[in-house]
């Protein structure tokens, strides 16, 4: 994802911002890439910047990204996270106060989906192994979805079984007996179109947006991803994810 975000950038992006940062994980990747690179992470609840892999070269904000006026070179907003914005006037607020802030030739990026089964509820389910065995089985989930209005609300849930023949000794309960944690995070969006997002991304100050329907699909000697926008006559079938970029900062 990194590499992404600096490839779309295509100059030398040092400087990155992650709003809605949560945990800080993209800020962390970030300061990977070289010794020069830097990352503000910003989110108005302390909790899961809690959890951010502290480094010297990340700072954390608890504030509202509003409020926030680091510079960057980048920033990126993911996990969907463009849909904690409910209305389309804050929505414009928002990237009227990025633009203002990106360096020059800066860049904005984030995710949304979207397709057939956008406003559909129902159940996803994923499996992970653990490398001691144990298996994960993450569900994400949409319970309630209106397409009157755009707003959803969207659940994640966790299974922990233990590794095959393993037993645990587990008080009054069978010893093969699952953790289960039922809505472990929560989510109340507003899930945007992405002509929405472009319409407000221009009205906010951005000259030119783009669509992007994957990550890339090739890397060059420098690690830098080849990202390349969907053109005319082009169509994101079925359901999917895209990432929609704004560019234009200032000096």
């Amino acid at each position: 994802m990194v590499r992404f975000v600096q490839g779309v950038h295509g100059g030398r992006a040092l400087v990155l911002r992650e709003d809605f940062a949560g945990p800080a994980s993209l800020a962390g990747a970030w300061v990977g890439l070289s010794r020069a690179h830097r990352a503000v992470a910003v989110d108005r609840d302390p909790e899961p910047l809690s959890h951010a892999r502290k480094h010297p070269r990340v700072r954390l904000r608890v504030m509202d990204v509003l409020e926030c006026k680091e510079r960057a070179d980048c920033v990126a907003l993911l996990n969907f996270a463009v849909c904690e914005l409910h209305t389309r006037a804050v929505l414009v607020a928002y990237f009227k106060h990025l633009r203002r802030l990106l360096r020059a030739g800066g860049v904005v990026v984030l995710d949304i989906y979207g397709g057939e089964n956008a406003f559909a509820r129902g159940a996803i389910d994923a499996k992970r192994l653990l490398p001691d065995g144990r298996e994960i089985i993450y569900t994400w989930e949409q319970v309630e979805a209106d397409a009157t209005t755009g707003m959803v609300r969207n659940a994640m849930h966790f299974d922990v079984r233990p590794a095959k023949g393993a037993k645990r000794k587990v008080k009054g309960g069978d010893a093969r007996e699952q953790l289960h944690w039922p809505g472990a995070f929560e989510y109340r969006w507003r899930l945007w179109s992405i002509p929405e997002l472009r319409d407000a991304m221009a009205e906010g100050g951005f000259g030119h947006t783009e669509v992007h329907a994957g990550l890339g699909d090739a890397v060059d000697g420098h690690g830098r991803v080849h990202a390349r926008a969907i053109g005319p006559g082009e169509r994101l079938e079925g359901d999917w994810v895209a990432y929609v970029v704004g560019r234009g900062g200032v000096g």
